[in-house]
């Protein structure tokens, strides 16, 4: 079995560290989308387009220059709102310095809209 996130994390990372404007991701999923969509919101990440190859499918995704690290959280740890900031502290460098990229019962997003929605999830992802 693979990590789609995790290796889509790896492939960004790779893909800034070579300073290069885009990258062609493998595989996509519906949960890759949404953590997609949160990193372009957030400002790490530009524009990215879906590529149907019939074989599982590609996204074209444009890269700004953003991310200095990013990391899939293995395992998958449940937070509720009180262990937000533990987790803040183990996995970014500084407070109001990234974020972590959270699955709840309402979608993906990023912790502190959960604590603004007042609703825990599990831990996918940080970035920063």
């Amino acid at each position: 079995m693979r990590d789609l996130i995790a290796d889509m994390l790896i492939q960004i990372k790779n893909a800034e560290k070579e300073g290069m404007q885009e990258c062609i991701l493998k595989g996509s999923s519906s949960q890759l989308k949404e953590v997609l969509s949160v990193l372009n919101k957030e400002g790490y990440i530009g524009e990215f387009e879906l590529i149907d190859d019939g074989r599982g499918g590609l996204i074209k995704l444009n890269l700004i220059g953003k991310i200095n690290k990013t990391g899939a959280i293995k395992p998958r740890f449940s937070a509720k709102i009180s262990d937000f900031e533990k987790f803040e502290k183990r996995y970014l460098p500084a407070k109001n310095f990234g974020i972590l990229i959270i699955s709840t019962i309402k979608g993906i997003m990023t912790h502190e809209q959960a604590k603004k929605a007042g609703i825990g999830g599990q831990l996918i992802a940080y970035i920063y």
